[in-house]
């Protein structure tokens, strides 16, 4: 998980990101509270978008993990 703060750049975590799927991630979050966006990283698939989530699921990755984002969103 990477959370963009006001300094941060999106193209250097969004690097970091592809690294960290290069190096065996099986899932990803890059959290962009400023624009209440998250892009979803999964080996060999797109990113997924997602605008304005309330949560986000562990998917198969940790099962029954459920990350509310309300507090993060403000």
């Amino acid at each position: 998980m990477e959370l963009r703060s006001s300094s941060d750049t999106l193209s250097d975590l969004q690097g970091k990101m592809r690294e960290y799927m290069e190096n065996g991630a099986r899932l990803g979050w890059l959290l962009d509270p400023k624009h209440r966006r998250v892009e979803v990283s999964r080996p060999g698939q797109e990113v997924e978008v997602l605008e304005n989530p309330v949560e986000l699921s562990g998917e198969d990755v940790l099962p029954g993990f459920i990350l509310n984002l309300n507090k993060l969103w403000g």
